[in-house]
């Protein structure tokens, strides 16, 4: 009988330690970078990574660049081969800490936090603050943000002849849920 209950003990704990970090791969960016009376700019990404360490309260985000979608082929090809440089810097990520975060803490109530951290984007590092509204919902954790990216900070040139077409500060709305494979919605506005 101690043996059964010393496995039963010893599997449970191995369990809880196993889920230290909640993820998700199913996540979806939605970018925006859209000036009025000109072309509407929009993409789509439905393959991102989100990882949350609630041990640490370390928020991880991967974008790979090139599963951008646009509604046309052109401005695909214009944003991977010459704004963004998909082949040189595959990868945009954001690392950042959620400052005060206790998953004890979460329960159905939004409650504000401040995420302090990295974006990197081709290769050019930025840190940033970020507000964000956290709760728990079915098995996971929901997320809400705002903020905004500016491209001159990345280093992405637009030339002068479409300069005007193009927004010079992508405003950023972060929605989603993490944990148990639900999805994530990102949107970048």
């Amino acid at each position: 009988m101690k043996r059964t209950i010393f496995f039963i003990l010893l599997f449970t704990a191995c369990s809880i330690i196993a889920q230290e970090k909640i993820t998700t791969n199913k996540a979806i960016i939605n970018f925006e970078a859209s000036v009025p009376f000109f072309e509407e700019i929009k993409a789509v990404n439905n393959s991102v990574m989100i990882i949350l360490d609630p041990k640490t309260s370390t928020l991880l985000c991967t974008v790979v660049m090139r599963d951008f979608r646009f509604r046309l082929d052109l401005m695909e090809e214009h944003f991977n081969e010459n704004y963004i440089e998909s082949n040189r810097y595959p990868k945009a990520v954001f690392k950042g800490k959620i400052a005060k975060f206790d998953l004890k803490d979460m329960d159905e109530i939004e409650k504000e936090y401040i995420i302090k951290g990295k974006l990197t984007i081709r290769g050019k590092s930025k840190d940033i603050l970020v507000k964000a509204l956290l709760k728990k919902v079915n098995g996971g954790i929901q997320i809400k943000s705002d903020f905004p990216i500016s491209i001159s900070d990345f280093d992405i040139e637009i030339p002068n002849r479409i300069a005007s077409k193009i927004a010079k500060t992508v405003n950023t709305e972060l929605n989603g849920v993490i944990g148990n494979d639900e999805k994530i919605l990102l949107t970048l506005k």
